[in-house]
């Protein structure tokens, strides 16, 4: 399988929408200057543009970041991939750690648009090797 990197997205605060930034170092805690960047399983988050376009379908004015996803893409149904998959986006690796999550209570998200989709149909990885994504580059599933 593969896709492509639409946008790259940070947030100085959790809970909210993030901005895409077009480019960014992934550090072996995540991407710089990201809020939700620490030592854990969690690191950097990815929803398929494919899942957002199902949201804007019900009438919703949605931009890359809403869901706070770190990394939007295009091409890949991240969602199906199995936890301990290897992503590979530039000399960038990622492993999946989670698919989905719970919303938090009062999510600022869920709030704006809605309804989330980050909890069926996001994914969650750790940093396996760092270096620079951007915009366009290609995302390949490691078998």
């Amino acid at each position: 399988m593969i896709g492509r990197v639409k946008a790259v997205n940070i947030s100085e605060r959790k809970g909210t929408k993030k901005t895409n930034v077009y480019s960014c170092e992934i550090t072996q805690t995540g991407l710089k200057g990201d809020s939700h960047a620490g030592d854990w399983h969690r690191q950097v988050s990815l929803l398929a543009k494919e899942s957002i376009d199902k949201m804007k379908k019900q009438g919703l004015s949605l931009n890359y970041g809403d869901f706070a996803e770190n990394i939007t893409t295009e091409g890949i149904s991240l969602h199906e991939l199995p936890i301990g998959t290897k992503i590979k986006i530039n000399n960038v690796v990622l492993e999946v750690t989670q698919i989905g999550k719970e919303c938090h209570h009062g999510c600022e998200i869920r709030k704006l648009v809605g309804n989330c989709i980050m909890p069926k149909e996001g994914i969650f990885t750790k940093v396996i090797k760092t270096g620079t994504i951007s915009v366009d580059d290609k995302i390949e599933v490691i078998k």
